[in-house]
């Protein structure tokens, strides 16, 4: 069974880039398992040594709706 869990929410640049500085301090602190906040929630996960990973960036342009872009970031493993 799967189970997801899902946070929708603005942060502001200053913001986000601590989540990813907190994100990767869990990469690197070498424990098995690591913390990751998602919403009011606190996720424990057990990544390996190698994870793969997927980064993927849409741009969009359009006459009336001006610029849009989006990156998508995917981290997969087996534990």
């Amino acid at each position: 069974m799967a189970q997801r869990t899902t946070t929708d929410e603005s942060l502001s640049r200053d913001e986000l880039a601590t989540y990813f500085e907190h994100l990767a301090a869990e990469f690197r602190s070498g424990d098995e398992q690591l913390d990751i906040e998602v919403g009011n929630k606190t996720v424990t996960l057990n990544p390996p040594e190698t994870v793969d990973t997927s980064i993927d960036v849409v741009e969009r342009s359009t006459m009336f709706r001006g610029n849009h872009e989006t990156v998508r970031v995917e981290l997969n493993w087996k534990p």
